[in-house]
């Protein structure tokens, strides 16, 4: 049997990098594609893989589609993989017109495109729980959007953008949306790896809005887990949701932290202000991956920090010389 041949779009994002190292291991052909060189090695997990099908392109959806389209139709791949996106949600007010060029704008055009291209049989957008705002009790996957910020708008235009063409020309387009997504290899100003790191080299954490807001967390090797058996077995226009059934306040999540590394709360946290339009709780069920899909969550949260703590600490030298803050690319 061939092995089966993958693109993914946004290859050095954490979630991309995680996803293509799984796919790798389930004997994929993968292409990876995104806007900047690859980074350190440190969070790229599929470089430990020697001889890995695996070959990257430096594109970028706003400027490159035309290359990235050429390289698509001679490689046939039977799944696209989307995690191109401008993130950041509190960025998003400062020049939203990025936000809406990369998410909405370059999307649009690159399903366009994609719509026609025969030999697909599943395109996986990984979309975001932002677009549903803040809901009470566990939200299903049909709940109305009610965006609340320039990032969560413009993701959601391009859902509903897709959910269209699916309608229109049979696009066979699956949606994911994870909770909280976290492991080893996160950007460093994500907030356990940027606990981990200020805790370990003695940084005092700055807690915005005193860490109230109510999250679940999820082991990105579960999410990429999700993500392929969504790419084989999801319907197109079907929508599929991976999260935990633990929730947990920010601030309770940083004080286990500090407990898993040995240093006081107290001494280590300086709580500053809440970001603009923070939501107070976006919380998933995700029953219809587990039922159609055959998905289940298999790393705990302990577990899971434990093992990113062992990340930062085997690799304390190099991410002492990464960038500790989102650094903004238009």
């Amino acid at each position: 049997m061939m092995n089966e041949k993958i693109i993914v779009i946004g290859s050095n994002s954490f979630s991309g990098a995680n996803f293509v190292d799984f796919a790798l291991g389930e004997g994929a052909e993968v292409v990876g594609m995104s806007r900047s060189c690859e980074p350190h090695d440190v969070f790229l997990p599929y470089k430990k893989r020697s001889n890995a099908a695996f070959r990257f392109y430096q594109f970028d959806l706003n400027h490159d589609l035309d290359r990235i389209m050429d390289i698509i139709k001679g490689y046939k791949p039977d799944y696209v993989v989307n995690f191109a996106a401008q993130g950041m949600v509190a960025e998003s007010w400062q020049q939203p017109e990025h936000w809406f060029q990369t998410n909405t704008v370059a999307n649009v055009k690159f399903h366009d495109q994609l719509r026609r291209c025969e030999f697909l049989k599943k395109y996986v957008h990984v979309s975001t729980p932002e677009v549903y705002g803040t809901c009470e009790g566990l939200i299903a996957e049909n709940t109305s959007y009610n965006p609340t910020t320039p990032y969560a708008v413009s993701r959601a235009a391009a859902d509903m953008s897709l959910l269209s063409f699916q309608r229109a020309y049979n696009f066979p387009v699956v949606f994911t949306r994870a909770a909280n997504v976290y492991g080893p290899g996160q950007q460093l100003y994500r907030i356990i790896p940027r606990s981990i790191l200020c805790f370990l080299t003695g940084q005092k954490l700055q807690l915005q809005g005193g860490g109230r807001s109510v999250r679940s967390f999820i082991h990105i090797r579960d999410v990429a887990d999700g993500t392929l058996r969504a790419a084989r077995s999801g319907k197109p226009g079907d929508i599929f949701h991976f999260s935990t059934t633990r929730n947990i306040t920010i601030r309770s999540l940083v004080e286990m932290i500090a407990g898993r590394v040995g240093v006081r709360f107290e001494e280590c946290v300086e709580v500053v202000g809440e970001r603009l339009g923070q939501d107070a709780a976006y919380l998933l069920d995700s029953n219809k991956a587990k039922l159609e899909l055959g998905w289940q969550d298999a790393i705990s949260l302990k577990n899971g920090i434990d093992d990113t703590i062992r990340w930062v600490k085997e690799n304390l030298d190099d991410l002492k010389q990464q960038p500790l803050k989102y650094i903004h690319k238009p």
